[in-house]
Order: structure tokens, then C-alpha cells, then sequence
């Protein structure tokens, strides 16, 4: 996708004929024009000069953002978002207000309230004359309404300035033939027809003041466009323009623009990091609000990651740059949301639809308003300004801002708060959400087995259990010895010397302390080494249905205790879960895991659904079926979690995760909370409430304003009111001000407050049924299970088991170990364990359980 910068657009109008002059280019494939960054996104194989080509032929300018590279640099981003369009509307304003002013006296003024005014201009004819070059003036001040409104008829379109144009040029050119006429019966000394030109049939007041009142409009619509896009410049403004590296010893102080990975680089306690790194030397504190939008600082030390833009609030690191420049996470950031907000998002066809058509449409309106009204016998000067009326106050820039300033202020907003939409799409789909499918493994838990239980026994102290398995995990690299040593660490317990060390993989280990034989393993290793009392079994088999894994301690023989470890499910979990079902949507949970830790998770954490023994493709499948009762996310982390969160209809990612998932992910979150999830809902919707709000009033406006332009209510209800050019003008800068201004409310929307959380109206089916796949779609499903076995005593016993389960249509033996007693194996969907358990079970052994 290529980048461009478009010059010259002042409505919808413009957006929707600078996409379809570049649409048909030969090899584009795809073109969004964003009205509110000035920007253009081009797909397909067409040249630059084509695609330049046929912006300028159209009546615009245009240009390559980031020409030595796919997309615009930070810095390119942020000249693009540079308010230029205000200093130059507010000198525009000035100038014509105060010439306006002069004109008003003279036409308002003297003629209405009896001012004074020099004795010349007692003429009428001088005074037309005065008030005729003022009012060029001021049209001349407001060329730009002329020169892109006739401008964008010349190039075959038509535009919001056309109707400015066309309005007060038909104002001017009436009070110019009436000028004229005035002259010729001041000639012919009929002064009753010159006192009536002069009160009614001059409007050079009307012809300057409609350029003016759409100046006032554009200029406060262009300080709150501006507003929207505050988010996204605070996010630009954050990049440190300094940095201070290590070079022979010294601290030199260079242009950000120096840096290069690999440099090495200082930060002093209250200073910004410059770059991304890696911290090779001391310690700190840094807050990560920027990125993040957690306020509460991070300890950093050896070895951990630091991002650009974040502030190093207590300490002295030094650091090794690994990220610069496009590289970095800010730098990612912007682009995420910068491109987001050139994008479109379904609900803006509509408008744009509308927007294409909507001038030419007008014009004819108000041509069948002038010949209506001279045929109904009205005079003409009454036709025309109505006529005029309905040009000038009609308005397709509201239509054409309604969707794009919400999609930047709501992009802004998640940015703000670590929550990153990649798309316009994304943040419009995400609110529609009905259903979402939650990764286990490091979405729901922590994604590391942890401690949960200490359990002393046979009058062991829970210090003296502690001290045993400390002595005897710290020597092992299992993932549980090292959940176990971390535990047993961070209470500050000292591991004992031992001597003998044994370990069994898979099953447990053994060594001597102090002349005590110790051992730590599973059930099935310590039941070799000393009696499991029926107590101890039970309290065994409760930690294991509640997904945790028991590891047994024994000491000369008697078990001294139980240590649980599990892969918690985190603190924040179960509240994310509730919002989400607030907000109408239904959870389900998949994983890989056997079917009792995920129902043991799944109950923990409170999700509707829970999907175990899914493997990674079975995922992307399993998501498939769930489109069939509603939109699906998928939120996980992992490569594994990739397909399925390509093939949902939002997929999001945690930060924490892998790049690929955040690659193939359309929304980011940052802070890789669960309760993120929620809130991006949360956030998109606001932003959809916002665009209905927008397109209501847009639509709504110009439903009502042009018939009350026309004179229909005049004619229906009997209204004794005429619709002046001067007031349309006055209305039609205020319905896009007043779009502006309600996409602003969106920044003070609290996104994590779930107060006010109302269900979504769910399309199609409302409850997932508890047997989601149909016979014929099981065999789609791989799914992993672990068959623990009873008997097997050697490599034979292994081969004839697997032997036995590789017969059964649909599974895949994995694994099988006499010594750890079990088989893994995975299997289609619609394979059922009573097939696993006779399989095996016809060979002699014995099935203990499957998972």
C-alpha cells in the first residue's frame, strides 16, 4: 500500500472525486482518501506518476509520503497532521470581517437605521457602487470558494465550494444587473424604480457575507478537526530530539537522527529514553504512560526492554539501542494510528455514497426551485433567493466528517489508553463483537506455572517443606522445579547442600540431604518410594480438578507434603470476563490443554464455553464454526493463536505476545491486561454511537433545511417566512462545526467504566449450542488428549499401544512412554473416547483416565 498526501480538498465531495479519478487507473486495485489527514491510500500495481496524474487532471494536488520508503516517517506523519489550515482561515477572517463590516454600515447601516454617511453616497447609485467594491473585496479575499468550486466543475466535479460559489456569485451578478438598472432609471429620472432597486434589489451585502459566514464555519471546523488529531501529535511530540551516547568512555550528546542500532546510551533519572534497547548497566524506574497508559512506574534492571518516549523517573541506565527510528514501538504506534484514521470504516459508504452525488443534486434542486416559483407566479426576485438559499445551505462536509473525525478521536483515544486499532474497520467491527474466544495460556493465565497450594504433612512445618523442595527443584530444569525454586526464593528460604542427585524425566527426582533420602515427584514416582494414605490421595485429586498439578515430597520414605503449581489465571481475568458479559457477549475459552485443567480454568475465570485438547489449526476451524452464531473475536498470543485470530472477524492480540500474533491480530493491546478487551469494545462502540450521532444530524439537517430553503413549509403549513441566503449560510457552517464538535465528547469517554455497559443486539442465533459442530464437521477439528495407562513395562508394551490407537481412523499418536505411563495422541473431533479406552484396552492394559 502506497501513501500519498492530497492537497485541495475542502468536503466530501472532493474525497469521493479524488477516489474515483484514481480508482480508475489502470492496476488500482483499491483507493481511500481521508478528508481529515489530507491523505491517500493506493493498492495495486499502478505507477506514482499515474496516481499523481490523475489528482492533479482531477483539480488537486498530490504527493509520495515517504518516498524512499512503504510508509510515511514520524516526522512526514506529523507535517501532514501540522494545523496550516487555521492560521490561514483565521487571517482570511479577519480580512473579510473587517471589510464586511465597512459594508454592512453602508448597506444595513445607513439604509435601514438611518446612519450617516458622506453626501455622495446619498446617490444610490454611488452607494451600489461602494457597496459593489467592497464586495468584491471581500469575494477576492474568499477566492479560494471560486477558484476550487468552478475549478472542480472545469475537472468534470463538483464540490461544496461550487455551491458557495454558484450562491454568491448568483447574489453578486443580480446585484450587479440591478446596479445597472439603477443607473439607467436614475437616467430616465424615474426615482420611485430607483427606490425600489435600491431596497430590494441589490444583495451585494448577501454576496459578501455568504463567503464570510462559511470562512467562520471553516475556521471553527478546522480548530476542532484540529482537536481530534491532538491525541496522535501528543503521541509524535513524545520522541526525544537528543540522545546521549557512550562514545570512548564520553557522554555525547547527538540528533535522535544519529542513533544506530547497536550504539550504546545513557539516561539520567527525569529524562526520556531515546530509543529503544536493552538495559546493560544500572537501574530504574520508568514510566511507560505514553505507550502503555499505566501511570505507575516499572522496575527496570539488566537485561530488560526499554521504548522510546518512555521516562526514566529514578536512576542511571545505560542501554543498548535495538530499535531506532520506524523501528521503534512509539514510532509503530503512530503508524498503527495514523494509517487507522486513513482508512475507512464500513459505515462511512453510506456517506460517501450520498457525498457523490449529493452537489450536482442540489444544483438541480435549486434550478427546480427558481422555475417552480416563477411558475407558481411568484416574482422573481423571490424565486431567486430562494434559489440562492437552497445553494448555500446545503452542506455535504457534515456528511463527509460525520465518520472520519469520530475514527481519529476514538484511535486517539485507545492509543492514549495502550488499546491500538489498526484499522478503521477494526474499530468499528470490534463493537459489533458477539462472541469472543479467549487463548488460555497467557490471555486467561499468566502463561507460567506458578505456586498455589503449600500443604505440609505428617507433622512436617511448612518452613521445613519448603527447605527440602528449594534443595532438591533448584537443581532441575523442569518448568515446575523452576516455578517451585522461584516460590521457595522469593520467601526467602536457603536451599541445603545435596549429594546423589537422581532425576527421572518426566516422573520426579531423588537426592540425599543431610543423610535424608528426599524425593519429589509426581504421584505415580512417589507411590515407589512410600504409602499414599487415601487422605492424601483425595487432597490429590482435588488440586488436579481444580487444575492444578500436585508435586508429592517424601522424606526417608514419608511424604512430607504437597506443593500445587498451576499456570494461574490472572488477578485481573474473572473481572474482564463479567464486563464482557455486561457488554452481551458470549466467551468461550480454547485450548490445548486437557479437559480438566480448562474446565478447572474456565470455571476460575467464569467463561460461557470451554474448548479443550484444541490444537492450533483446530482453533482457526473451530473459530470458522462460531462465525456460523454471531461476529467472533479471537484474543490470544502466541504463533499458535496466528491462524485463528486471522480467520475471526476482530482478532486481538496481547503486546506481551509474539510478533506474528500481533501482525496477524487488528487490534494491539498494549498493556496486554485482559481487561483491555473489554474496554476496546467499550471504545468502539462509543465511537459507532458517535458516527449514528454524526450521520443523524448530518442527514437530518439537510432533510430539513433544504425544503425549508425551497418554501415547501411555507407552502404546506402556511409560514409567513422566507429563507434568506445570509441565514443558510449562517446554517450550514454550523452543521459541520456541530459534527466536529460531538466526535470531541469522545475524548472525555472513560473507557475502562463499565457502568453503563448495555448488551449489543446479537445477529442470527443467541446461544452457542452445546454441540457447536454437526457430525460432518468433527473430523475438521484436531484435538490433543493424554490417555494415562496402566501396565505398560517396556518398548514393546509402547509399540503395541501405539500400534492399537494408530488403527482408529483419525488419530495421531504423538507420544507413548512406559514411563511416564501415559500416550498422547491427537485425534479429529469425532473421535470418541470410548474408541481411545477399547483400542488400547484390547491390547490388556488398563486405562486409567483420559484428558
Amino acid at each position: 500500500m502506497e501513501k500519498y498526501s492530497v492537497s485541495g480538498m475542502s468536503c466530501a465531495a472532493c474525497q469521493a472525486h479524488v477516489e474515483k479519478a484514481v480508482s480508475r487507473v489502470a492496476g488500482v486495485t483499491s483507493c481511500s482518501v481521508s478528508l481529515l489527514t489530507n491523505s491517500m491510500s493506493v493498492e495495486g500495481t499502478a505507477s506514482e506518476d499515474d496516481i499523481i496524474k490523475a489528482v492533479t487532471d482531477a483539480g488537486y494536488g498530490a504527493s509520495r509520503l515517504g518516498a524512499e520508503q512503504k510508509s510515511p516517517g514520524m516526522r512526514e506523519r506529523e507535517k501532514a497532521l501540522d494545523d496550516t489550515e487555521l492560521p490561514a482561515m483565521k487571517k482570511r477572517l479577519a480580512y473579510s470581517a473587517a471589510v464586511l463590516l465597512v459594508l454592512m454600515y453602508f448597506s444595513m447601516g445607513h439604509m435601514m437605521l438611518g446612519l450617516p454617511v458622506p453626501a455622495v453616497f446619498e446617490n444610490h447609485v454611488c452607494l451600489g457602487i461602494l457597496e459593489m467594491l467592497l464586495s468584491l473585496i471581500v469575494l477576492f479575499i474568499n477566492r479560494k470558494f471560486f477558484t476550487k468550486g468552478f475549478g472542480a466543475v472545469l475537472h468534470g466535479g463538483s464540490n461544496m465550494d461550487t455551491l458557495v460559489a454558484l450562491g454568491s456569485a448568483a447574489s453578486f451578478g443580480y446585484s450587479l444587473a440591478a446596479l445597472f438598472s439603477m443607473a439607467y432609471a436614475m437616467g430616465e429620472h424615474d426615482m420611485a424604480e430607483v427606490e425600489r432597486l435600491s431596497m430590494n434589489g441589490m444583495w451585494f451585502e448577501s454576496a459578501a457575507m455568504i463567503p464570510t459566514l462559511i470562512t467562520i464555519g471553516k475556521t471553527l471546523e478546522a480548530y476542532s478537526k484540529g482537536r481530534t488529531t491532538d491525541a496522535l501529535r501528543g503521541l509524535m511530540r513524545l520522541a526525544p530530539d537528543k540522545a546521549t551516547l557512550l562514545r570512548d568512555g564520553k557522554e555525547v550528546v547527538v540528533d535522535i537522527g544519529e542513533v544506530k542500532v547497536g550504539d550504546i546510551f545513557a539516561v539520567r533519572a527525569g529524562e526520556s529514553i531515546p530509543v529503544d534497547g536493552i538495559i546493560t548497566g544500572g537501574g530504574a524506574a520508568v514510566n511507560e504512560s505514553a505507550l502503555t497508559g499505566e501511570s505507575i512506574p516499572v522496575d527496570k534492571t539488566v537485561g530488560d526492554t526499554v521504548s522510546a518516549a518512555t521516562v526514566d523517573q529514578s536512576g542511571y541506565i545505560v542501554c543498548r539501542a535495538t530499535g531506532v527510528g520506524e523501528d521503534t514501538m512509539l514510532s509503530k504506534i503512530i503508524k498503527t494510528v495514523y494509517d487507522a484514521a486513513a482508512t475507512k470504516a464500513p459505515i462511512a459508504r453510506i456517506a460517501d455514497r450520498v457525498s457523490a452525488v449529493f452537489v450536482p443534486c442540489v444544483v438541480g434542486i435549486s434550478l427546480l426551485t427558481l422555475a417552480g416559483w416563477l411558475i407558481a407566479g411568484s416574482g422573481f426576485t423571490a424565486a431567486f433567493t430562494r434559489a440562492v438559499s437552497v445553494l448555500v445551505i446545503s452542506c455535504p462536509c457534515a456528511l463527509g466528517l460525520a465518520t472520519p473525525v469520530a475514527i481519529m478521536a476514538g484511535s486517539g483515544l485507545g492509543a492514549k489508553n495502550g488499546i491500538l486499532y489498526k484499522t478503521a474497520s477494526a474499530l468499528e467491527m470490534c463493537g459489533r463483537t458477539e462472541i469472543i474466544a479467549l487463548d488460555k495460556t497467557g490471555t486467561i493465565t499468566c502463561g507460567a506455572p506458578r505456586v498455589t497450594d503449600v500443604i505440609p504433612l505428617s507433622g512436617c512445618t511448612r518452613e521445613e517443606l519448603l527447605r527440602a523442595a528449594y534443595s532438591l527443584e533448584s537443581k532441575s530444569r523442569h518448568p515446575l522445579a523452576a516455578a517451585v525454586s522461584g516460590y521457595c526464593a522469593g520467601q526467602g528460604i536457603e536451599a541445603d547442600d545435596i549429594t546423589d542427585l537422581r532425576e527421572l524425566a518426566g516422573n520426579g527426582l531423588s537426592a540425599v540431604c543431610a543423610g535424608r533420602k528426599l524425593c519429589a515427584g509426581n504421584e505415580r514416582f512417589i507411590s515407589q518410594h512410600c504409602a499414599l494414605s487415601e487422605d492424601i490421595g483425595k487432597r490429590a485429586g482435588a488440586l488436579s480438578g481444580e487444575g492444578k498439578t500436585p508435586v508429592f515430597f517424601s522424606a526417608d520414605g514419608k511424604v512430607i507434603g504437597i506443593i500445587a503449581v498451576a499456570d494461574a489465571v490472572r488477578d485481573e481475568s474473572p473481572q474482564a470476563i463479567a464486563e464482557l458479559k455486561a457488554l452481551g457477549i458470549e466467551v468461550v475459552m480454547l485450548t490445548g490443554d486437557n479437559a480438566v485443567t480448562a474446565q478447572a480454568v474456565g470455571r476460575k475465570a467464569g467463561v460461557d464455553r470451554v474448548f479443550a485438547g484444541i490444537l492450533p489449526d483446530g482453533k482457526e476451524r473451530l473459530i470458522r464454526e462460531l462465525q456460523k452464531y454471531g461476529r467472533v473475536a479471537m484474543v490470544g498470543d502466541g504463533i499458535n493463536d496466528a491462524p485463528a485470530l486471522t480467520r475471526a472477524d476482530i482478532g486481538m492480540a496481547v503486546a506481551a505476545g509474539t510478533d506474528i500474533a500481533a501482525d496477524a491480530a487488528d487490534v494491539v493491546l498494549m498493556k496486554s491486561l485482559l481487561t483491555d478487551v473489554p474496554a476496546a469494545v467499550r471504545t468502539s462502540r462509543a465511537v459507532i454511537r458517535n458516527i449514528h450521532e454524526n450521520l443523524f444530524w448530518a442527514f437530518f439537517y439537510n432533510i430539513i433545511c433544504i425544503p425549508l430553503a425551497i418554501g415547501l413549509y411555507q407552502l404546506i403549513f402556511s409560514w409567513n417566512f422566507e429563507m434568506k441566503p445570509v441565514i443558510g449560510a449562517a446554517a450550514m457552517s454550523l452543521s459541520s462545526v456541530t459534527v466536529c464538535l460531538n466526535a470531541l465528547r469522545l475524548n472525555l469517554f472513560a473507557v475502562h467504566d463499565g457502568r453503563s455497559d448495555r448488551p449489543y443486539k446479537r445477529r442470527g442465533k443467541s446461544v452457542i449450542p452445546a454441540d457447536i459442530l454437526p457430525e460432518d464437521k468433527k473430523e475438521d477439528i484436531k484435538m490433543q488428549k493424554t490417555i494415562t495407562i496402566e501396565g505398560m513395562m517396556c518398548a514393546h508394551c509402547e509399540a503395541a499401544v501405539r500400534k492399537a490407537l494408530e488403527a482408529i481412523d483419525g488419530v495421531n499418536v504423538s507420544e507413548v512412554s512406559h514411563e511416564k505411563g501415559a500416550a498422547v495422541v491427537e485425534t479429529a473431533g469425532n473421535v470418541s473416547d470410548d474408541a481411545l479406552k477399547k483400542a488400547v484396552e484390547d491390547k490388556d492394559y488398563k486405562v486409567v483416565s483420559i484428558a
